[in-house]
C-alpha cells in the first residue's frame, strides 16, 4: 500500500485515515479489523468521530481519534483546542471539505478564524501534521507516565 503510494506520487505516506473511520473489512463472523496491517504499514492510523483527544502518553498510534471540524463554529473548536490543552492531550480536528457551505464542509471562515487563534504565541497552541507530532509523542514517552487520577 505505501509502497504504491511511493512509486506512484514520489513521496512515502507516513499516516493513514481510515476511510468514513472504519477500521475493519467483512461483515459479521468474518469481519475483520485491518488495524494491524496499518500499524506494520505507517506510522498512524486516524478515526473518525472520534469522541475526545488523545491521552499521548496511552494513545495508540494506529488508532487515533480524530474529532470533527465540519459544521462547527471557530468557538466550537476553540473549545475542544483549550480542554485538550488543559488536560495536555492532543487534539486531532478532521474533516471533508473547507468550503463556505455544505454539509461536510469546515467553513472557511471557520478555518480563518481558527488559523489566526492558534498562530498567535500568546495561545501556545503547537500545530503540525499527525505525523509530526507521533514522532515528538514517541520520543518523549520513554519516561514512567503520570500517575492517574483516583
Amino acid at each position: 500500500m505505501s509502497r504504491g503510494i511511493e512509486r506512484l506520487l514520489g513521496v512515502r505516506a507516513a499516516s493513514f485515515a481510515y476511510p468514513c473511520g472504519q477500521k475493519f473489512v467483512g461483515r459479521g463472523l468474518d469481519a475483520r479489523s485491518y488495524v494491524p496491517l496499518i500499524a506494520r504499514t505507517f506510522r498512524t492510523g486516524r478515526g473518525w468521530l472520534g469522541e475526545s483527544s488523545n491521552d499521548p502518553w496511552f494513545c495508540d498510534m494506529a488508532q487515533l481519534l480524530g474529532m470533527e471540524s465540519d459544521g462547527r463554529s471557530f468557538e466550537e473548536l476553540r473549545a475542544l483546542i483549550e480542554e485538550a490543552a488543559e488536560g495536555g492531550r492532543w487534539l486531532i480536528l478532521a474533516g471533508h471539505e473547507m468550503a463556505d457551505t455544505g454539509s461536510q464542509a469546515t467553513s472557511l471562515n471557520t478555518l480563518e478564524a481558527l488559523a489566526r487563534y492558534v498562530s498567535d504565541p500568546e495561545n501556545g497552541i503547537w500545530v503540525d501534521t499527525v505525523g509530526a507530532v507521533a514522532e515528538h509523542v514517541v520520543a518523549h514517552r520513554s519516561g514512567p507516565a503520570p500517575e492517574l487520577e483516583p
